[in-house]
Protein backbone atom coordinates (compact mmCIF):
# COMPACT_ATOMS: atom_id res chain seq x y z
CA UNK A 1 0.00 0.00 0.00
CA UNK A 2 1.40 3.52 -0.76
CA UNK A 3 1.62 6.61 1.54
CA UNK A 4 -0.87 8.13 -1.03
CA UNK A 5 -3.86 5.28 -0.93
CA UNK A 6 -3.48 6.12 2.94
CA UNK A 7 -4.40 9.90 2.47
CA UNK A 8 -7.14 9.19 0.12
CA UNK A 9 -8.98 6.25 2.98
CA UNK A 10 -11.51 7.03 5.17
CA UNK A 11 -10.90 7.29 8.88
CA UNK A 12 -13.49 3.76 9.13
CA UNK A 13 -11.09 1.90 6.97
CA UNK A 14 -8.03 3.25 8.69
CA UNK A 15 -9.17 2.35 11.61
CA UNK A 16 -10.23 -1.07 10.23
CA UNK A 17 -6.80 -1.59 8.25
CA UNK A 18 -5.19 -0.66 12.23
CA UNK A 19 -7.05 -3.34 13.95
CA UNK A 20 -5.75 -6.28 11.15
CA UNK A 21 -2.12 -4.93 11.54
CA UNK A 22 -2.89 -5.08 15.51
CA UNK A 23 -4.32 -8.51 15.36
CA UNK A 24 -1.57 -9.72 12.96
CA UNK A 25 1.29 -8.53 15.08
CA UNK A 26 -0.02 -9.79 18.51
CA UNK A 27 -0.19 -12.90 16.40
CA UNK A 28 3.62 -13.22 14.96
CA UNK A 29 4.76 -11.62 18.84
CA UNK A 30 3.07 -14.44 20.36
CA UNK A 31 4.53 -17.31 18.35
CA UNK A 32 8.35 -15.50 18.58
CA UNK A 33 7.55 -15.35 21.67
CA UNK A 34 7.05 -19.08 22.20
CA UNK A 35 10.05 -19.83 20.16
CA UNK A 36 12.22 -17.87 22.26
CA UNK A 37 11.04 -19.21 25.46
CA UNK A 38 11.68 -22.98 23.55
CA UNK A 39 15.21 -22.45 22.63
CA UNK A 40 15.98 -20.92 26.09
CA UNK A 41 14.40 -23.98 28.14
CA UNK A 42 16.54 -25.85 25.64
CA UNK A 43 19.91 -23.74 26.20
CA UNK A 44 19.30 -23.39 30.26
CA UNK A 45 18.26 -27.39 30.90
CA UNK A 46 22.18 -28.15 29.91
CA UNK A 47 23.72 -25.32 32.05
CA UNK A 48 25.06 -27.45 34.89
CA UNK A 49 26.97 -30.37 34.46
CA UNK A 50 26.56 -33.04 36.89
CA UNK A 51 29.75 -33.45 39.41
CA UNK A 52 31.05 -36.40 41.46
CA UNK A 53 30.19 -37.17 45.07
CA UNK A 54 33.14 -35.62 47.48
CA UNK A 55 34.02 -37.78 49.78
CA UNK A 56 34.77 -35.94 53.51
CA UNK A 57 38.81 -36.10 54.39
CA UNK A 58 38.56 -35.39 57.88
CA UNK A 59 36.71 -36.49 60.63
CA UNK A 60 35.70 -35.15 64.30
CA UNK A 61 37.14 -37.84 66.76
CA UNK A 62 35.37 -36.36 69.45
CA UNK A 63 31.83 -36.03 67.08
CA UNK A 64 32.05 -39.20 64.62
CA UNK A 65 29.42 -37.62 62.56
CA UNK A 66 30.95 -34.40 61.65
CA UNK A 67 33.12 -34.35 58.77
CA UNK A 68 34.70 -31.95 56.55
CA UNK A 69 35.74 -33.09 52.78
CA UNK A 70 38.45 -30.24 52.55
CA UNK A 71 36.34 -27.66 50.61
CA UNK A 72 34.75 -24.63 51.49
CA UNK A 73 35.61 -22.77 55.26
CA UNK A 74 37.01 -25.07 57.90
CA UNK A 75 34.34 -25.99 60.68
CA UNK A 76 34.61 -24.72 63.96
CA UNK A 77 35.82 -27.98 65.44
CA UNK A 78 38.49 -28.30 63.00
CA UNK A 79 39.39 -24.84 63.79
CA UNK A 80 39.68 -25.08 67.47
CA UNK A 81 41.65 -28.24 67.16
CA UNK A 82 44.55 -26.50 64.85
CA UNK A 83 44.44 -23.37 67.60
CA UNK A 84 45.43 -26.22 70.45
CA UNK A 85 48.44 -27.65 68.58
CA UNK A 86 47.25 -30.60 66.66
CA UNK A 87 47.92 -31.17 62.98
CA UNK A 88 45.10 -31.44 60.66
CA UNK A 89 46.56 -34.69 59.43
CA UNK A 90 45.86 -36.10 62.71
CA UNK A 91 41.80 -35.95 61.45
CA UNK A 92 42.14 -37.58 58.33
CA UNK A 93 39.83 -40.37 57.42
CA UNK A 94 42.61 -43.33 56.41
CA UNK A 95 40.13 -44.26 53.22
CA UNK A 96 41.34 -47.79 53.01
CA UNK A 97 40.43 -48.84 56.32
CA UNK A 98 36.52 -47.27 55.15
Amino acid sequence: MKPRDLKSMSVDELWSLNERIVSVLARKISAEKARLDERLRQVTSHARRPYPKVFPKYRNPAEPSETWAGRGKKPRWLTAQLKSGKRIDDFRIDLAAA
